[in-house]
């Protein structure tokens, strides 16, 4: 049984800064792409990164520059690095696997239970 569990989220203030962690359990994790996405207005849930078995990463624009997205094999953990947070990303976050690399999340089979991150502006 595959199990994704973020950890990391909590309240911070606007400029402030959180370190997301997402562990994985029950599968090769090394090879696979992982992904951070959150609810947007009006959408169940938006990509926010992306980082793939060889390291390649990709960002939405409303975050890049600010998160940085890593992994570590050995520990089978991905993270999310979020600077500069803004109130607008106060959000339930979610890490999530899949085969390829890719920004759509109905490509992604495997879900953790998310992580809530308060901005407080």
């Amino acid at each position: 049984q595959v199990q994704l569990v973020e950890s990391g989220g909590g309240l911070v203030q606007a400029g402030g800064s959180l370190r997301l962690s997402c562990a994985v359990s029950g599968r090769t994790f090394s090879r696979y792409t992982m992904g951070w996405f959150r609810p947007a207005p009006g959408k169940e849930r938006d990509f926010v990164a992306v980082i793939n078995w060889k390291g390649n990463t990709y960002y939405a624009d409303s975050v890049k520059g600010r998160f940085t997205i890593s992994r570590d094999n050995a520990k089978n953990t991905v993270y999310l690095q979020m600077n500069s947070l803004k109130h607008e990303d106060t959000a339930v976050y979610y890490c999530a696997a899949a085969n390829s690399l890719t920004m759509t999340k109905e490509l992604y089979d495997v879900w953790g239970q998310g992580t809530q991150v308060t901005v407080s502006s």
